[in-house]
């Protein structure tokens, strides 16, 4: 499909917006860059530009943040009722479902990813965690404590909003990624800046346009688009920012925890990832095989926990590569809105150099390629789904976050048992893990030792509304989704009253 039949595709209502004049969402109002400079807006299946949206910086940082403070201390927002506030989530979530084809394409084509991924994946994932957020609203309470002195004071604790929140979100899953910031801080009743990663920006503003149709008052969702060295970074560093949430690289992060400093407000972050997967001798090979092809090449391999080192058991070995080949070969490529295409390309210029970089890095250090390992297409940004086997725990392949389509193979025997479950512990992230074992007492031992936020059991992806999900080391801090992301975006006090 080339760029202009994709482009032609486009709904209607997906068409009407990308022409749209693209701009700063502040205060319940649409609003140029102070500064009126713009960003290019490009489709990665082409490499064509193909809309601008508004360049925003630290002076629009700065009046969004204002916006917010007044939503949270004066306005509307801070007098609604649990129930009210939990309400418009709800009514959000169905205006996300009621344009969810609208939005997978505009994903499809900012971002590059399958329509059918964003459209069940992404979109479907987001509306859910929005419904589910907002039942969080009526429950968020606190608890009467008994002292242990035995004075006689009545004490109890409040849980109440953190404040105002600027939210930086990333390119691989931007509309999902916004809404499980969002979701959770409006349920706890904070107000909000969001900052969308520069390369995908078009669901986020949308997103804004949905938050405005389903009645949140003036300045409680803002948005600014910008670049992360501008915008990002004035919105971490503001001291009237209360809580800072970010989704990205672990040096990014690090560059994000810096700035947070200054007033040294909360901070949450989920960073990057380089998960195992184990395989054992006595898994069920099918579906295996088809769980670690979904872990290293959904999203193209952009996505935080896949699965880029297989541990791979000898025995199983040759017939689970075999599978894994198959499937790689198999798999349709093209753009994200041909709604046949099952591989997209990767976001941006820079990620496909990086990621045939790393290949090239792992072939020069000894790994042997199956399958792929170059560019696909004479257009856009394709990077063939990659398989490398027999590398070792001290490549940069394997050590080093790839955020694409390379699966590394580490081959183990049964003497080795052991000594596999430290390889795969050898690794400065532990945001997830996957086990394939018929035994399930081995699997529950071995879960126990990894080091990772989230571990499946013959699965690897394992994701839910109600499931808490972040890292171990420096794949970040805090956790998203569940009563746990209801905890990051409030404060707990103590009351004692004296009788």
């Amino acid at each position: 499909m080339s760029y202009e039949n994709s482009i032609a595709a486009l709904s209607p209502a997906a068409a009407e917006f990308v022409k749209k004049k693209h701009q700063l969402f502040i205060n319940g109002e649409w609003q140029d860059a102070a500064a009126g400079g713009t960003l290019d807006v490009i489709d990665p299946a082409s490499g064509r530009v193909f809309t601008q949206v508004a360049a925003g910086e630290q002076a629009d940082i700065a009046r969004a943040v204002s916006a917010a403070r007044r939503a949270f201390d004066e306005g509307e927002w801070a007098e609604m009722s649990p129930s009210s506030r939990g309400k418009l989530l709800w009514r959000l979530g169905d205006l996300l479902e009621q344009h969810a084809d609208e939005l997978a394409e505009l994903e499809a084509l900012d971002n590059g990813k399958p329509f059918n991924d964003a459209r069940w994946g992404d979109v479907a994932f987001s509306y859910e965690l929005l419904r589910y957020m907002a039942g969080w609203s009526t429950k968020i309470t606190g608890q009467t404590i008994p002292l242990s002195s035995g004075a006689p004071f009545h004490a109890y604790t409040l849980r109440t909003p953190v404040g105002v929140c600027g939210q930086i979100v990333p390119w691989n899953f931007s509309l999902m990624m916004a809404v499980w910031k969002v979701a959770p801080a409006l349920a706890a009743g904070c107000t909000i800046v969001l900052k969308p990663a520069e390369q995908t920006p078009l669901t986020a503003l949308r997103l804004a346009e949905l938050v405005q149709e389903a009645g949140f008052p003036v300045g409680v969702f803002n948005v600014v688009t910008g670049n992360g060295e501008t915008a990002g970074a004035a919105l971490a560093e503001h001291p009237d920012v209360d809580k800072v949430a970010f989704t990205g690289s672990t040096e990014v992060g690090k560059k994000i925890l810096a700035a947070a400093g200054g007033n040294l407000k909360k901070v949450s972050l989920e960073l990057g990832g380089k998960s195992p997967m184990i395989v054992y001798a006595d898994a069920d090979i099918e579906k295996a095989t088809a769980a670690v092809a979904s872990g290293i090449f959904y999203n193209m391999g952009q996505t935080c926990t896949a699965g880029t080192r297989l541990y791979l058991h000898n025995d199983v070995a040759d017939r689970v590569l075999e599978g894994l080949v198959s499937y790689a070969r198999d798999l349709k490529m093209g753009p994200g809105l041909d709604k046949s295409t099952q591989m997209g390309p990767l976001v941006s210029a820079e990620q496909k150099q990086r990621v045939c970089d790393y290949i090239a890095s792992g072939l020069a250090e000894g790994a042997t390629l199956l399958t792929g390992g170059g560019s696909w297409g004479e257009a856009g940004y394709f990077v063939e789904p990659t398989i490398l086997d027999h590398t070792r725990n001290d490549m940069r392949v394997v050590q080093e976050e790839i955020f694409g389509p390379v699966l590394c193979v580490i081959r183990f025997s049964d003497a080795e048992e052991e000594d596999v479950v430290l390889q795969a512990n050898q690794s400065i992230y532990g945001l997830a893990a996957s086990i394939f074992t018929r035994d399930i007492g081995r699997a529950h031992r071995v879960a126990k030792r990894l080091k990772a936020g989230t571990i499946g059991i013959n699965t690897h992806h394992v994701v839910d509304p109600a499931l808490p999900f972040g890292g171990f080391k420096q794949s970040g801090w805090g956790r998203e989704m569940g009563w746990e992301a209801i905890e990051l975006y409030t404060e707990l006090r103590s009351v004692g009253v004296a009788l």
